[in-house]
């Protein structure tokens, strides 16, 4: 029987279960520090120590947990590792409130965010991974391999409270699509520009007065329309770093955003977007999509798939495909918003007594044996090799479907991953969204710099205040209820609230996390 069903047992109950697991290790000693692909051999060579974890993981109602998934047995056949998983019976958030409050914590923990991992850290509730790295020989060179990443899941003070996480995030790319079906009836050419775009759109709409032609779910999701729309005009929703400049800048505040804004309220006048686009929930978004009353949008790459799959059963013409970003300037750049990181990961408590046995078993995912298990399974059983390509066995054949089976790439089971696991299941549609997404790519990903406890304040309040007004404006700008003759006051406003406090709040922590030497520890 799973001692760790829920996280609502007793705690005196808890507590025993904790204190009653032992230690683990993935070989019988640490494996050379010899590069991300170095520690393979050690990895897997020899005979494995049994030991058990207990685990906190998150759990997907697509895909819930099971202690049956094949995935569990190939992990111990590497490692010689069992996880005693425990999944919450509620949201994740409160059960880690509760284990953390408690004191009574699972080895490994999975966290949803940063944020979360670095307040538990500093409550001395986590391990500090950057004092085990000469336990984590293949972490060490992966995180030279992706500095990027490997800064980004630092704390304020220079601690990694959290294994950081490569490849998954690809599934969170943002992109523009089109009717391709709609757009070669009627003759128009993908727009490669907003002035393209527009013409585009009221063609469409010419055609087809009672549609919107372009239409998005701001309502749902705004944080990713507004990054969406700005990185067209090369500016920021918000604070944002400007590599060229090497300086934080404030986007809203900038002509090129004015520039946006005009080009939206003109959308909204010629009536272009729906009139409630600044409230369009994720249910209307799609009947407008689905029944051709919009034939341009933005979203998660995936909608590709969700719309054609869908639609093509009683329209076989319907044909959803990539579009590449329109430039908002004239001379600019195509480019789609950097969303493809992940934030969520696991972390390992104060008080496991496994701690250095627990660093070893999380290296071996930063090999390359590591990655190949978590990406594509056990060679036989789950793909077969095709001169130097990997490809999954005939009878997988959905991403979904795999994962239910198999239990890879779900919550516990990875840190890195080839992403190209994936990419073989998809439709060739989406295939073609993905190579064609990677050439709209920034040349750099936006700095995600952590905080501290008085720098979270300004961002929480001075922030939220800048970012309250920015939002209300911009509905006015667009829907006519302020004058963009306005604009300059409306700069002088949010001036006003703080912008230069705000960007000298991520300056300095940017700064600081710039200044930090990965593996000095």
């Amino acid at each position: 029987m799973n001692k760790w069903k829920s996280v609502m047992l007793p705690l005196v109950t808890a507590a025993m279960l904790v204190t009653g697991c032992s230690g683990g290790n993935n070989t019988s000693a640490p494996p050379a520090a010899t590069g991300t692909s170095g520690g393979d051999a050690a990895a897997t060579a020899g005979a494995k120590q049994e030991h058990t974890f207990t685990a906190l993981l998150d759990n997907n109602a697509t895909f819930p947990y099971s202690k049956d998934w094949p995935v569990w047995g190939w992990i111990k056949d590497k490692t010689g590792v069992t996880l005693e998983v425990q999944t919450p019976s509620g949201k994740l958030a409160e059960a880690l409130n509760l284990a953390v409050a408690s004191n009574v914590l699972p080895d490994l923990m999975y966290m949803p965010n940063r944020k979360e991992s670095n307040k538990f850290g500093q409550q001395g509730a986590l391990v500090d991974l950057m004092e085990y790295m000469d336990k984590l020989p293949n972490l060490t060179a992966w995180m030279k391999q992706y500095p990027e990443e490997a800064k980004a899941a630092l704390s304020a003070d220079g601690k990694m409270y959290m294994f950081p996480n490569q490849g998954f995030g690809e599934t969170n790319r943002m992109i523009w699509m089109y009717r391709q079906d709609v757009f070669e009836k009627e003759g128009i050419k993908a727009p490669a520009t907003y002035e393209e775009l527009h013409t585009a759109l009221k063609t469409l709409k010419a055609k087809y007065p009672d549609s919107y032609p372009l239409s998005v779910r701001y309502g749902q999701i705004p944080d990713e329309m507004n990054m969406s729309m700005t990185v067209n005009y090369e500016t920021g929703e918000g604070a944002y770093y400007d590599f060229d400049k090497k300086e934080w800048r404030y986007g809203p505040t900038e002509e090129s955003y004015k520039e946006m804004v005009g080009r939206w309220k003109q959308f909204y006048d010629e009536g272009l977007i729906p009139p409630d686009f600044l409230s369009l929930q994720t249910k209307q978004w799609q009947d407008m999509v689905s029944t051709g009353k919009s034939f341009v949008t933005v979203d998660y790459i995936s909608r590709v798939d969700f719309f054609n799959n869908a639609m093509r059963k009683e329209n076989p013409e319907f044909n959803m495909q990539f579009m590449a970003p329109p430039a908002g300037l004239p001379g600019g750049k195509q480019l789609n918003p950097y969303f493809h990181y992940m934030e969520g990961g696991l972390t390992v408590a104060s008080t496991s007594k496994n701690i250095e046995d627990i660093m070893s078993y999380m290296d071996f995912f930063y090999s390359e044996d590591g990655r190949t298990l978590s990406s594509w399974g056990v060679e036989g059983e789950t793909y077969v090799k095709e001169g130097y390509a990997i490809k999954f066995k005939p009878e997988f054949t959905d991403v979904i479907e795999m994962r239910k089976q198999t239990g890879l790439q779900t919550s516990g089971t990875y840190t890195w991953i080839d992403f190209d696991a994936h990419l073989s299941l998809f439709s060739e549609d989406l295939k073609h969204a993905y190579e064609e997404a990677v050439n709209y790519d920034p040349a750099n990903m936006q700095p995600r710099p952590a905080f501290t406890e008085k720098e979270n304040e300004v961002i929480s309040i001075t922030g939220q205040a800048i970012k309250k007004h920015r939002d209300e404006s911009f509905a006015k700008f667009v829907t006519g209820s302020r004058k963009l003759a306005d604009w300059d006051k409306y700069v002088e406003e949010m001036n006003n609230l703080g912008v230069d406090k705000l960007l000298e709040t991520y300056k300095e922590a940017y700064d600081r996390v710039q200044n930090i030497q990965l593996g000095s520890k």
